[in-house]
C-alpha cells in the first residue's frame, strides 16, 4: 500500500477543515460523541443513535466488500490517508455515518427539547455534507461513492423510523435481549464476506458491532436491576445555571472517556495476551492478529467492553462521585 503521496498545500483553512471533517466518521468520534450523548444529554437519544448508525455501518462494511468498487486512481488523485486504501469504495461509509449519526441525533431531539427547527436540520445537514466533502479532499472516494453513502443511508433511516420506538422498547424489556445482542453480531462478524487478500473492513466491523453489543445489554441491565430508562435531566437549557452545568458535562466526560480508554486498553492486552497463548503467537504478529479465528473475537470482546463500561460502569462511577 505504501505511503501518501507528496503534496503542498495551498489552503490550510480547507485542508484542516476536512482532515478534521474526515475523522468525523471514525473511531476517535465515535468513542467520544456517542458516549457523551449517554451521559450528559439524553439516554434514549444515544440508544437510537447507536442502534442506528450499527445497522448503517454494517449494511455499508458488507456492500463494499460485496461490491468490491474500486477507490479513486492515485495518479491523478492525491490520496491524504491510506490505512482505508485497502478497503473498496462504493459505498462511503464515511458518508453513511455521518448521514445517519447527524440525522438520527436531529430526528431524536426534535421531540425531546425546545430549539428551533430549522437550526436542527441545518447543523444536521452541514456535519454531513462536511464528512462527505472530506472525502472528496482527501482523495479517498469518487462523488458516487459518498453520494451513495449517503442516500443508502438517509433510505436505511427512513425504514428504520417508524419501528424505533418497538426496537427501543424490545431492548430494553425482552428478557432475550442480552443473548440476542451478543449472538446475532458475532454469527455476523464470522460470516463477513471473504476477500482475496486482506482488507480491514471485517475487523471494522466488528469493532462496531462489538461496541454496539456491549452497549446494549448495557442499556437492558440498567433499565432491569438499575433504573428504567429516562429522559436524562443533566442537559438543560438555561443561563443561571449554564456555568455550573457546564462543569458537572466536563467531568463526567472527562472522568467517562478515561475509563473508557483505560478499558479498551487493558481489554485489547489481556484478550490479545490470551488469543496468542492459545494460537501460539507472538502479540506483535500483525498478520496472526488478521486471521479470522483472532481478529473476531479480539476486536468484539475488546469493544463489546468498552460499549458495557460507557453504559453500566462509567454511570454507576458518576454516581459514585456524585456527578450525576
Amino acid at each position: 500500500q505504501g505511503s501518501t503521496q507528496k503534496y503542498i498545500v495551498k489552503n490550510y483553512f480547507y485542508y484542516y477543515l476536512f482532515k478534521f471533517s474526515a475523522a468525523l466518521g471514525e473511531e476517535i468520534f465515535y468513542i467520544t460523541f456517542l458516549p457523551f450523548t449517554y451521559w450528559n444529554i439524553d439516554h434514549s437519544v444515544s440508544r437510537r443513535m447507536i442502534i442506528v448508525w450499527s445497522i448503517v455501518m454494517y449494511i455499508g462494511q458488507v456492500s463494499k466488500d460485496i461490491l468490491k468498487w474500486p477507490r479513486p486512481l492515485s495518479p491523478p488523485v492525491v490520496k491524504l490517508e491510506m490505512r482505508t486504501n485497502a478497503e473498496y469504495g462504493m459505498p462511503s461509509t464515511h458518508a453513511m455515518a455521518a448521514t445517519a449519526i447527524s440525522f438520527s441525533f436531529f430526528i431524536a431531539t426534535t421531540n425531546q427539547y425546545k430549539y428551533p427547527f430549522e437550526l436542527g436540520l441545518v447543523a444536521a445537514f452541514v456535519f454531513s455534507t462536511l464528512v462527505c466533502l472530506s472525502r472528496l479532499y482527501t482523495g479517498m472516494h469518487t462523488v458516487l461513492d459518498v453520494i451513495g453513502g449517503a442516500l443508502i443511508s438517509a433510505v436505511l433511516l427512513v425504514l428504520l423510523y417508524p419501528a424505533w420506538d418497538t426496537i427501543d422498547h424490545l431492548l430494553l424489556t425482552s428478557p432475550f435481549c442480552p443473548l440476542l445482542s451478543v449472538a446475532v453480531p458475532l454469527v455476523l462478524c464470522y460470516n463477513y464476506p471473504k476477500l482475496d487478500y486482506y482488507s480491514p473492513t471485517r475487523g471494522d466491523t466488528t469493532t462496531i458491532l462489538g461496541a454496539a453489543a456491549g452497549a446494549t445489554v448495557g442499556f437492558w441491565l440498567n433499565n432491569q436491576y438499575a433504573a428504567p430508562a429516562y429522559t436524562s435531566k443533566s442537559f438543560q437549557p438555561g443561563f443561571p445555571l449554564v456555568t455550573s452545568t457546564m462543569v458537572f458535562v466536563l467531568a463526567r466526560f472527562f472522568v467517562g472517556i478515561l475509563v473508557v480508554l483505560l478499558t479498551r486498553w487493558v481489554m485489547k492486552s489481556v484478550v490479545l495476551g490470551a488469543l496468542g497463548y492459545r494460537y501460539k503467537f507472538p502479540i506483535r504478529d500483525l498478520e496472526a492478529r488478521r486471521r479470522l479465528e483472532v481478529e473476531v473475537p479480539y476486536k468484539f470482546v475488546t469493544y463489546s467492553s468498552v460499549g458495557f463500561t460507557a453504559t453500566v460502569i462509567v454511570p454507576l462511577l458518576h454516581e459514585l462521585l456524585g456527578l450525576m
